[in-house]
């Protein structure tokens, strides 16, 4: 069923392997840009008339009501609320120990610099809304957000019509569990602008979004375009790509797990990765056999065997782990699970992956809610640079710098040299105009 590529006793790049879905977010900036322009200039008008074109839904006003969302919240089925309390609670463990500390090096005796971890002073955070709903990206994006000390977070989130023009009832509930009551029923290019410029929120302007300064949240290729337009305006996490899982696995590998779990992420989206890497033909047959038996029986059947027959999901076969390995770190997953003997051992090894899973009992399906890790990670191969959510994406370094009079009058010589090296005399003079007795030459 997946496509294969032989690497045994070969030495292509497996950087081109598996080329991964293409999308040209270049193109969509320029189709967004006079939506985000009118959202800018006009306002609520732009926002409510491209959730009608794009949503279907015309909402009066855009904020949902507080008493709407702690409405959400007594609605929710007793076990969907015990499963959300239950991953907030282990997100909300493991992001608590991520919090930096202020620390202060003392240069030399009189100089000192503190460094100083400050928090993103408000921050919008986008749940996505088109072929599922996600109350678990509430948790992935406010749990660091709050971990980090953000003093305002607003949500939002695309209107539903069977929701009555509102975001879906479980992305309101998880909401009003984390005690986010600032929600508005806007998606698309539209959320990000009203987020990016602020915007007023109903007939009337009675009520305004205000600006934020950092964006955070998955979306599809037009709040990517959005992310992308705006960056500087306001400061982004990433831009998203469609989701993406490797497996690294040897013939110790159970294949039915190998096939639930590239099913898992092929349900996703049609234009997501599912790669297998092995040395092993047998566990190569074997789960296909197994993507036979388990793809057609899924909910998604039709997304995902588009998806596993993509040319960006296939079976990757190596002459061994080692092989397996430098493909897995040339790939740079999303995801990346480890299943093969010594599991952890191997693992300690990858450089790139978003998030890396280790053993036969930590599928990515356990990442995406309750490990107590983040899902928002990066995509199409930016694991080579970048790292997934954390509480670090709503920390700024602010170093503080305090010098007294003998500990600059010490170092006043090589700031006037270096000044002067690159020919800015000012810089030297600022310095030595403290000086006058000629100290700083």
């Amino acid at each position: 069923m997946l496509n294969r590529i032989d690497l045994r006793g070969g030495a292509r790049d497996p950087r081109r392997l598996l080329p991964r879905a293409q999308l040209d977010v270049s193109v969509a900036v320029e189709r967004i840009r006079p939506l985000v322009e009118a959202v800018r200039e006009h306002g609520y008008p732009a926002i409510r008339e491209a959730s009608e074109r794009f949503d279907g839904v015309s909402p009066e006003r855009l904020r949902v009501p507080v008493e709407t969302i702690r409405a959400a919240e007594g609605e929710l089925d007793p076990q969907v609320r015990a499963a959300l309390l239950e991953s907030i609670t282990r997100a909300r463990k493991v992001h608590a120990d991520q919090r930096r500390t202020d620390h202060t090096t003392n240069v030399v005796p009189g100089g000192t610099v503190t460094e100083r971890w400050v928090p993103v002073d408000r921050v919008g955070l986008y749940v996505p809304g088109g072929l599922a709903m996600y109350p678990s990206t509430v948790v992935m994006n406010v749990v660091p957000a709050q971990a980090a000390g953000v003093r305002s977070l607003v949500v939002v989130s695309p209107p539903q019509k069977d929701n009555d023009g509102l975001p879906d009832r479980r992305v309101l509930a998880a909401c009003a569990l984390l005690g986010v009551d600032e929600v508005y029923a806007v998606g698309g290019a539209q959320a990000v602008a009203m987020l990016a410029y602020g915007a007023g929120v109903d007939p009337a302007g009675d009520e305004r979004c205000e600006p934020v300064d950092m964006i955070t949240g998955p979306g599809n290729i037009w709040v990517t375009a959005a992310k992308r337009l705006l960056r500087g305006v306001v400061g982004i996490d990433a831009e998203a790509g469609p989701t993406e899982i490797a497996i690294l696995a040897d013939d110790t590998a159970d294949p039915a797990h190998v096939a639930a779990d590239l099913i898992s992420q092929a349900e996703h989206d049609p234009l997501a990765a599912s790669v297998l890497v092995t040395p092993s033909t047998a566990l190569a047959d074997a789960v296909d056999a197994e993507l036979a038996r388990q793809a057609p029986a899924a909910k998604h059947a039709e997304r995902i065997g588009t998806a596993l027959r993509g040319e960006q999901s296939g079976v990757v076969l190596v002459d061994d782990l080692e092989a397996g390995l430098r493909v897995v770190d040339a790939y740079a997953a999303e995801h990346l699970e480890i299943q093969t003997e010594n599991a952890r051992e191997w693992a300690l090894r990858v450089r790139n992956a978003g998030a890396v899973f280790v053993g036969a009992w930590s599928p990515v399906s356990l990442g995406d809610y309750c490990a107590g890790s983040n899902h928002v990670l990066p995509t199409g191969g930016c694991a080579r640079h970048s790292s997934g959510l954390s509480v670090q994406s709503f920390l700024r370094g602010v170093h503080l710098i305090e010098y007294t009079q003998d500990a600059l009058r010490d170092v006043a010589p090589h700031v006037v040299t270096l000044a002067t090296v690159e020919d800015l005399p000012a810089h030297g003079q600022a310095v030595s105009v403290r000086f006058p007795d000629g100290g700083a030459s």
